[in-house]
């Protein structure tokens, strides 16, 4: 039965309204200090954190909800969406897992995994110069994790083929623009864009990039950034290379080819307050997706295993 919309956006507007910021603050005071302490500490050593987080906390949104169903591991008998192909090179499972053992040994069975991803994530951004944002809390953690259901957006997607995606998850052109900014701080392996640059190189891309990326990836596990100017900062940089036709990837470099998505990128290009405040709105409406919330899902104690049935915290489907 096909749902009228109106009806879906009602169900959304209910769901997103048991979130609220501060949802710890009696149960678990200490919870948003503990996240954004570990994350100062991670990223103190490797700022690249803020782009796996973001990249992380993506690709769970965007299969099941947010739910934090990638931070499961695979058992000998049943593969989790943290080994499907595009879940290969996520990274950042071991602070979350930090942040997860401090938080259980102040608070047990109070603070969902999918919640830590989402702060992690907002004060990763907030550490690379990006904007800081006020994000509600009280997500629980899903009871499904499976690799097949793993259907993310990919990097050679036209703006069409791409925003079916992100409409359907309740997103509109301008957040898909918005969220796709992410990768100023992101890095690309050569294969996915390596068809860009040979045999015949696109005519899309800066031909100087093109020769430059040619050389880079003659190693077969070679990466480069995606935002080639300020490449560990959330800024409005990587909508300026794109203009320049310095977009790595196909799908970065077609926002500012298709009519739709041009407007928006020059706008984001041209004022880097406009891109900032529609990040955050996108950031905190893409963290709403498909959530749990009261009864539902579960907390889990240790992010990368389910509960045991009947333990306290889950609900028995």
């Amino acid at each position: 039965m096909i749902l009228p919309l109106i009806f879906l956006c009602c169900v959304f507007h209910l769901v997103s309204a048991q979130l609220r910021v501060g949802f710890y603050n009696s149960t678990c005071p200490q919870a948003e200090t503990i996240v954004r302490q570990a994350v100062q500490k991670q990223f103190n050593s490797d700022r690249s954190i803020t782009a796996a987080l973001l990249r992380m906390h993506f690709h769970d949104c965007f299969v099941r909800g947010c739910d934090a169903s990638i931070l499961i591991k695979s058992t000998k008998s049943k593969q989790s969406e943290r080994s499907a192909g595009p879940n290969q090179t996520v990274r950042g499972f071991e602070l979350i897992d930090n942040i997860k053992k401090n938080i259980e040994t102040s608070c047990p069975s109070t603070v969902s995994c999918t919640d830590i991803i989402t702060l992690a994530t907002r004060d990763a951004v907030a550490l690379a110069g990006g904007p800081t944002y006020d994000i509600a809390t009280g997500r629980r953690d899903g009871l499904v994790s499976n690799a097949a259901d793993v259907n993310l957006p990919g990097p050679s997607f036209t703006v069409p083929q791409a925003l079916q995606s992100f409409t359907n998850k309740g997103l509109s052109l301008n957040d898909m623009v918005t969220l796709l900014g992410a990768h100023t701080v992101g890095v690309a392996h050569c294969n996915f864009f390596q068809n860009r640059l040979s045999p015949v190189p696109d005519n899309t891309m800066d031909p100087t990039l093109a020769a430059q990326l040619l050389k880079t990836c003659s190693k077969s596990t070679a990466t480069t950034f995606l935002d080639q100017n300020t490449s560990f900062t959330v800024d409005n940089q990587f909508f300026r290379q794109i203009m320049l036709k310095k977009g790595i990837l196909k799908i970065d470099q077609e926002l500012t080819l298709d009519k739709s998505s041009a407007s928006i990128v020059s706008g984001f290009a041209s004022n880097e307050n406009t891109f900032r405040q529609s990040f955050a709105n996108a950031m905190i409406k893409m963290a709403s997706i498909d959530i749990l919330v009261g009864r539902a899902g579960e907390i889990r104690k240790n992010c990368g295993v389910f509960n045991p049935p009947n333990q306290k915290g889950r609900k028995v489907l």
